[in-house]
């Protein structure tokens, strides 16, 4: 499967689609564009062209339709990365390839930050577990290659990289990837040196 960063904006709803998979891919785009509190459950419903009983049916309330997005998410997102970053042959060559990964990202059109930080910032009370699964997810495969690289303490190293690569994705939402990426690059050039 070659995964690109189309592949993480979701095919939206298409016709020949069942309603589940119409309502979850156009909740994908719309959360992820517009932001979850600003999504309401009725222009889901209009613009995936089910019935709203047939929309309850499938989600029974907005939550469980927030964590099946982020779930599909989750997927998409990792499964882009792993594509993006196939071709290193070490650990240590994921690290260093991983700022251009994000850095091609933070570029791509209808860039919006990451659907975990804006999920876990606009939770009404508790976050969707997804949102702390993914983050663990993403924190588990650094502190991996940090190991196969050879670190004394990658559990360490890997939070620091976490934290570099957390805070380059806020801040290329804010002001844009050349604002991120370069400062980022440096950060893992002094981690990985």
């Amino acid at each position: 499967m070659n995964t690109t960063l189309d592949d993480l904006a979701g095919p939206g709803a298409l016709p020949e689609q069942d309603a589940r998979t119409r309502v979850l891919e156009t909740a994908y785009r719309l959360f992820y564009r517009n932001g979850l509190r600003a999504t309401g459950i009725d222009r889901i419903i209009a613009e995936s062209g089910v019935a709203k009983m047939s929309f309850y049916r499938h989600f029974p309330s907005k939550q469980v339709l927030i964590e099946a997005y982020l779930e599909l998410r989750h997927a998409r997102w990792m499964a882009w990365l792993d594509a993006r970053l196939s071709g290193a042959r070490s650990g240590r060559a994921w690290l260093e390839q991983l700022p251009d990964a994000l850095d091609d990202w933070f570029r791509a059109p209808g860039f919006r930050g990451c659907a975990f930080i804006n999920g876990y910032a606009e939770a009404d009370s508790d976050a969707p577990a997804v949102t702390v699964t993914h983050k663990r997810a993403l924190g588990a495969r650094i502190e991996a290659c940090c190991g196969d690289a050879g670190f004394e303490r990658p559990d360490e190293a890997a939070a620091e990289l976490l934290l570099a690569v957390e805070g380059a994705i806020v801040r290329a939402q804010m002001a844009g990837a050349g604002a991120a990426t370069p400062p980022l690059r440096r950060l893992f050039a002094r981690v990985l040196g």
